[in-house]
């Protein structure tokens, strides 16, 4: 036996890989944020690949916190493991205001002194067949395909044991598949029930191929950043706070409404009191300097409408004057007439 195979062989699971990462982005992120960190962690061979959401501290630079965590958690998992681990794909969902301020470098050790870049010789093959940041965040489409494989496995595993059952044993095919082949060879296509089967087959064989076709996470807005090797993502809900917050700070806005689409923002505001043109511009520009300052990828188009509120009045408005009280002018006539 030679010395390499002695040493056996080392298997690190799938689940070891995540609680890893989770703990690692715990780690760089505020204490008040810790543990809120879920991700996922798949492993084929000597490399990893993992997926975070996360909250992240509000106020702070959402790009250049990803990037430090991002950092930090291939660091540190890489570390531990022993594999090859890309940066990690994080999804902002929230943001969180700590509850005890803390210093700007103060968050964990890895903040106060910036890891070392790695040379381009060890950079993952993950990570350098990846090209520049993408629009969209594609999804993994778990789900979709955990149930079309549940649903088949069901159907071929109940057929096999069938038959496997008939040819081993004295019974009889299952009621079921008797019936099954009774129903299809008595109905031809033509039919209502037959022709209903086939649209639904048809609509879902339609979905999947828009699903196999299409980038999911729709709710996701992707980042850009020097590095394109990283993709970060942000939830429209976190730009839509974004804008509301910077929104409400305009002098005379009472309330706002924040509508997030993958193409176009819509803010809607009320206004309480000054002048309606100066508010609509400050809004605006507000807006697009938020939208300017996230980094986004695609940068959507900003619609702010400001309406004035029902007891709202113009600038330099008496309030005691009154429209339907009548003046009289006088003439320089009367008042150089004689009775």
């Amino acid at each position: 036996m030679t010395e390499a195979a002695g040493r056996g062989t080392t298997t690190i699971a799938d689940k070891a890989v995540r609680r890893i990462a989770e703990r690692a982005a715990a780690e760089v992120l505020p204490v008040p944020l810790a543990g809120r960190a879920v991700g996922t962690a798949t492993v084929h061979g000597r490399t990893a690949s993992v997926e975070l959401r996360l909250a992240l501290p509000y106020p702070a630079p959402l790009s250049d916190t990803a990037r430090q965590v991002q950092q930090h958690v291939a660091d540190r998992t890489r570390r531990l493991t022993g594999l090859e681990v890309a940066p990690p794909r994080l999804a902002v969902n929230q943001l969180v205001t700590p509850k005890t301020p803390l210093a700007p470098q103060a968050a964990s050790p890895a903040a106060a002194s910036p890891p070392a870049a790695r040379p381009p010789a060890e950079e993952p093959p993950a990570a350098r067949s990846r090209g520049r940041t993408p629009r969209r965040w594609w999804s993994v489409r778990r789900l979709p395909v955990a149930v079309l494989f549940s649903l088949a496995a069901a159907a071929c595993a109940a057929l096999a044991a069938d038959i496997i059952r008939v040819h081993t044993t004295p019974h009889r095919a299952a009621a079921w598949r008797t019936h099954t082949v009774d129903w299809l060879s008595a109905h031809h296509p033509g039919d209502l029930t037959v022709t209903a089967s086939a649209l639904a087959a048809a609509a879902v064989g339609a979905w999947l191929l828009v699903l196999s076709v299409t980038p999911g996470h729709r709710r996701q807005l992707t980042l850009t950043g020097p590095d394109p090797h990283r993709t970060v993502a942000v939830d429209r809900s976190t730009v839509a706070t974004l804008v509301r917050d910077a929104v409400s700070d305009v002098e005379g806005i009472e309330t706002v409404r924040v509508r997030a689409g993958r193409h176009r923002i819509t803010a809607r505001a009320r206004l309480a009191f000054g002048d309606q043109d100066t508010a609509l511009r400050q809004a605006t520009a507000a807006t697009e300097r938020i939208l300017a300052g996230c980094g986004l990828r695609h940068t959507p188009r900003c619609k702010v409408t400001v309406t004035p509120r029902p007891t709202w009045r113009p600038p330099h408005a008496d309030p005691h004057t009154h429209a339907d009280t009548p003046t009289h002018p006088t003439t320089p006539d009367e008042g150089n007439r004689d009775d």
